[in-house]
């Protein structure tokens, strides 16, 4: 059986998402894989932060005689053990942290001049349905 590391399609209609498997090379793009390898979602607007692999069993599978499509083989150059471009990947990941904080929430006070005309509606409606 030969082994060829590959991405597998998710996502809808023109919103692809990729996982990047280790699969059987008759088996077709979208089906049984024999382990998951990383994911790659080409919509991430940081460049760098598109890709995330597990590089230890990335190794262990092209040690093994595995061989890699075209754009994984890309993508391993890039982001693999030894990548050429480790460092912007992190720095685009913590990038992406910064960002996903929530700012604090902010205490909305309700001013004192509207509290007692809510509550002389409420008394009003409350006699109008006693005398009814």
């Amino acid at each position: 059986m030969s082994v060829r590391i590959r991405m597998k399609r998710f996502g809808r209609k023109n919103r692809p998402f990729y996982r990047i498997c280790a699969t059987d090379t008759r088996s077709p793009r979208d089906g049984k894989v024999i382990e998951e390898l990383g994911h790659y979602d080409p919509l991430v607007k940081e460049t760098d932060a598109r890709a995330i692999l597990k590089k230890e069993r990335i190794d262990y599978w092209l040690s093994v005689g595995a061989q890699p499509s075209e754009k994984v083989g890309v993508l391993i150059r890039k982001y693999g053990t030894g990548g050429t471009h480790l460092d912007s990947q992190q720095t685009a990941l913590e990038r992406m942290k910064v960002r996903r904080t929530a700012p604090p929430p902010v205490a909305i006070h309700a001013s004192k001049a509207s509290a007692p005309a809510v509550a002389s509606l409420g008394d009003a409606s409350a006699d109008d349905v006693e005398e009814t």
